[in-house]
């Protein structure tokens, strides 16, 4: 079965300074771990940013709410799992994971 290259903001942002980093990005990252067939790409993203609002990780957070959406996953569905989170990974976590949602749903 084909799939749909997902492609990396990396090679635009470190691409000059660490190619390498790019790489694995691209191959071992997206290529490869993101393709194992035991989690949908659905399924990824859920865990994706759901890892991303527990670390605090905001900056990477824009990006992963795009592919998430292109995953299947609606702005209702990562909406409720920010909600959800909030008692896990604290309010102030999932309270800026939803400034930072309101921001790329209005894109």
């Amino acid at each position: 079965m084909k799939h749909r290259i997902i492609k990396s903001n990396a090679r635009e942002s470190l691409g000059d300074i660490a190619p390498a980093f790019v790489r694995y990005s691209e191959d071992v990252l997206f290529g490869d771990v993101w393709r194992r067939t035991e989690l949908s790409l659905r399924e990824r993203s859920l865990l994706t940013v759901s890892a991303l609002i527990v670390g605090g990780h905001k900056e990477q957070l824009p990006y992963h709410l795009r592919l998430a959406r292109e995953n299947g996953l609606t702005e209702e569905e990562l909406v409720e799992a920010m909600t959800h989170l909030a008692f896990y990974a604290g309010w102030p976590r999932a309270a800026s994971a939803l400034q930072v949602a309101k921001e790329v749903f209005r894109e």
